[in-house]
């Protein structure tokens, strides 16, 4: 679990330093880009998802939806689950939101969360 962990770490740190400077183009890219792995993964989404959880929890600021998100589709996408980044809206009250979904599946947030925002862009 410690290499996934560290991994997790990593990627909060990356995505973090793109949010920091206001690069949403850059984050977005970093996401978009992100190859899927062409072999079998040695981690679940669960294990997966836990271990961006579990870093969220040390990282010494507050970490935003979007942060987590784009580190754990990148991380899913390491290690040959495809994943995608989902950014959602709702109007009333305003506010926006970002999530994983695999499979159509939303795997790092409550299940329904796909239901309560306008989805505005999957990468």
């Amino acid at each position: 679990m410690a290499p996934i962990l560290l991994h997790a770490y990593w990627k909060l740190v990356e995505m973090d330093l793109c949010m920091t400077r206001q690069e949403f183009a850059a984050l977005y890219e970093k996401v978009r880009s992100c190859p899927i792995a062409p072999l079998s993964s040695a981690f679940s989404v669960t294990q997966i998802c836990n271990a961006v959880d579990l870093a969220c929890i040390w990282y010494p600021k507050e970490v935003l939806c979007l942060q987590r998100s784009a580190a754990t589709a990148c991380l899913l996408r390491k290690y040959a689950i495809r994943a995608q980044l989902v950014i959602g809206s709702c109007q009333m009250p305003f506010r926006a939101h970002a999530w994983v979904e695999v499979d159509g599946r939303v795997v790092n947030d409550k299940p329904y969360t796909n239901e309560m925002y306008a989805v505005l862009d999957r990468c």
